[in-house]
């Protein structure tokens, strides 16, 4: 097995966990390597559903082993919102600043400001045979946002015990902590024990 599709199109993703698999025997390919743009809807009513509808839908169109993600950010000051809204709730302000300031609003006004990024992938070795690996950052969100790495909520989300946002944070220091790291390093384990 040692192609395995990664169902994304969002290329900071693949960055990521193609870093995280770089010393690994996988050759870890996207709907973009096999000229697929298409994206099945994320209908579910979790993480682990809208991984499980994407590496479904990658399985059965190219029939190799196929892993997808679906991550998100909740937060206090939102009622632990957005949750698996959370690419269309950044989606739904003008630009990334105007959704940071509201954010940044609200846990000024409520004075709640904890925070969890999570990762729910869903690898997919045949139609009926699906296997869920999970992580989580707990965190804060910071008095503003600080730094250009990254990507979405990431320059204003503070990892407990560090001092940086996951937006300051270098792509080692960041890939050694994330949740994305932690839900992958589960499906690592699992590929290669």
């Amino acid at each position: 097995m040692n192609k395995l599709l990664f169902f994304t199109n969002n290329e900071n993703k693949k960055k990521e966990v193609e870093n995280l698999f770089k010393n690994l025997k996988y050759k870890i390919l996207s709907p973009s390597d096999m000229s697929l743009i298409f994206e099945p809807n994320e209908i579910g009513k979790s993480f682990i559903d809208n991984a499980k509808i994407k590496s479904s839908y990658g399985f059965n169109k190219f029939n190799i082993p196929c892993f997808a993600d679906d991550s998100g950010i909740c937060i206090e000051a939102l009622s632990w919102k957005p949750n698996i809204n959370s690419k269309n709730f950044l989606g739904s302000f003008k630009n990334k600043n105007d959704c940071f300031n509201y954010i940044l609003k609200k846990v000024n006004k409520t004075k709640k400001n904890k925070a969890y990024f999570i990762t729910s992938i869903c690898l997919t070795l045949n139609e009926k045979h699906h296997i869920i690996f999970q992580g989580r950052l707990n965190g804060t969100i910071s008095n503003k946002a600080m730094g250009q790495r990254g990507f979405g909520f990431d320059p204003i989300f503070k990892p407990f015990k560090f001092s940086k946002t996951l937006g300051e944070m270098d792509k080692e220091e960041k890939n050694k902590i994330s949740h994305r790291s932690i839900a992958i390093n589960k499906l690592i384990n699992f590929l290669t024990n």
